[in-house]
């Protein structure tokens, strides 16, 4: 909404205002010579808004009416992240160890 606000008490007034309105969850000043009003909230009556900021400040004027989509971040939450699955196999059995002894070896030689 473009509203009329030249000094710090209108600017005051106007949020007082419009924070008085049903349904407002939160109030910004915006623009280049803070003369916007953004205001967001569920089930706004801006038209009841914007006839209590003409009675006090005398010009209000609605710029643009926007619908505010949720996003998809509640789907986010409602999946719970799980670090990925991996399956530990036991190692696969050694084979058993034969102990392989050459029979020339263990005796002495007969030639001496």
């Amino acid at each position: 909404m473009k509203v009329q606000m030249n000094c710090e008490k209108c600017r005051a007034q106007a949020l007082k205002i419009a924070a008085a309105t049903q349904g407002v969850t939160h109030i910004a000043i915006q623009g280049k010579e803070k003369d916007e009003l953004m205001v967001t909230g569920d089930e706004v009556d801006l038209v009841k808004l914007t006839r209590c900021l003409r009675k006090k400040l005398h010009h209000a004027t609605i710029l643009t009416i926007e619908v505010i989509k949720e996003k998809k971040e509640e789907k986010k939450d409602d999946e719970k992240y799980t670090s990925p699955y991996y399956v530990c196999y036991p190692p696969y059995p050694m084979p058993p160890q034969i102990m392989v002894q050459d029979p020339c070896q263990s005796q002495a030689c007969s030639i001496m």
